[in-house]
C-alpha cells in the first residue's frame, strides 16, 4: 500500500465554480450553484443535506460520473470535466473505488467473484488471491461461493466495500453507504468502511444521512438547495 497524502502536497479533489443546470421544458433547474471545495489526499469528508438538496449530482460530478454546466473538477491532479466519457471511465477504473446505496453486484456472480471482476479488467495480477484475501477481511471467508441473492444486505454491502477497495484505489466515492441497512448492521458496515479506508490511506468522501457515520469523517459539508458550505468549528474557551 502507498499513501499518496505523504508523497504528493497537491489535494486529492478541487473543484472550481461548479454549477450544473437542467434544461427542463419550461425553464432551467439549477442543482448546484458556484461549489468551490478542496479536499486533500488521506482525508475523509461527509456531504450531508436534505433530500433533494443536490449531494448524489455533486458526488456524481466529482467521480467522473457527469460532466458540469459550468467550472471545473479536478481529480488527482487530472482535470476531468474536459475529458470524454471514455477517458474519464479509464480513469475511474485506475483510481476511484464506488460504494453504492444499492450494492450493485451482479446477481449471477458469486462474491468472489463480483470481487475478482474489476480486477481482471484492470489486467491486475493474480485477482483471486486479492480478492479472497478482502472478503476474509470483511468477514466473508467462508460465503466466497455465495450469490447475491444467498447473503443478507449487510453481508452485500460488505462485498461491495470489499470490491471497491479491491484495486486500490486512490480515492473512494460512497454514496449512502448504510442507507439500506439496519441499524446494528450499518453501524458495523460503517465500522469496516473507515477502518480500510484508514488502512489504506484512501481519500474518503461520501454522502450520507446517517449522522454518526457523517460525524466519524475528518470533515463535514452541508449542501442546501445547491449550495456547499462547511460548518465553523467553534472553539472552547476556558475561562
Amino acid at each position: 500500500m502507498t499513501d499518496l497524502s505523504k508523497t504528493d502536497t497537491s489535494p486529492m479533489l478541487r473543484v472550481t465554480d461548479l454549477t450544473h443546470k437542467v434544461s427542463l421544458e419550461a425553464d432551467t433547474l439549477t442543482i448546484l450553484q458556484g461549489v468551490n471545495l478542496e479536499i486533500n489526499r488521506g482525508e475523509s469528508v461527509a456531504i450531508v443535506g436534505r433530500s433533494g438538496s443536490g449531494k448524489t449530482t455533486l458526488l456524481g460530478l466529482l467521480a467522473g460520473l457527469d460532466t458540469p454546466s459550468e467550472g471545473k473538477v479536478e481529480l488527482d491532479g487530472s482535470e476531468i470535466s474536459r475529458l470524454s466519457e471514455d477517458e474519464r471511465a479509464m480513469l475511474r477504473a485506475r483510481r476511484v473505488g464506488f460504494v453504492f446505496q444499492s450494492f450493485q453486484l451482479l446477481p449471477a456472480l458469486s462474491a468472489l467473484e463480483n470481487v475478482m471482476l474489476p480486477l481482471e479488467l484492470a489486467g491486475i495480477e493474480a485477482p483471486e488471491k486479492r480478492a479472497r484475501e478482502l472478503l476474509e477481511r470483511v468477514g466473508l471467508g467462508e460465503r466466497l461461493s455465495h450469490t447475491p441473492r444467498q447473503l443478507s444486505g449487510g453481508e452485500q454491502q460488505r462485498v461491495a466495500i470489499a470490491r471497491a477497495f479491491a484495486s486500490d484505489p486512490v480515492i473512494l466515492f460512497a454514496d449512502e453507504p448504510t442507507g439500506n441497512l439496519d441499524n446494528r448492521t450499518g453501524q458495523a458496515v460503517s465500522d469496516l468502511l473507515m477502518d480500510l479506508n484508514r488502512e489504506q490511506g484512501t481519500t474518503l468522501v461520501m454522502v450520507t444521512h446517517d449522522d454518526r457515520l457523517a460525524a466519524r469523517c475528518g470533515r463535514q459539508l452541508h449542501i442546501e438547495a445547491g449550495v456547499l458550505t462547511e460548518p465553523e468549528l467553534v472553539e472552547e474557551v476556558s475561562g
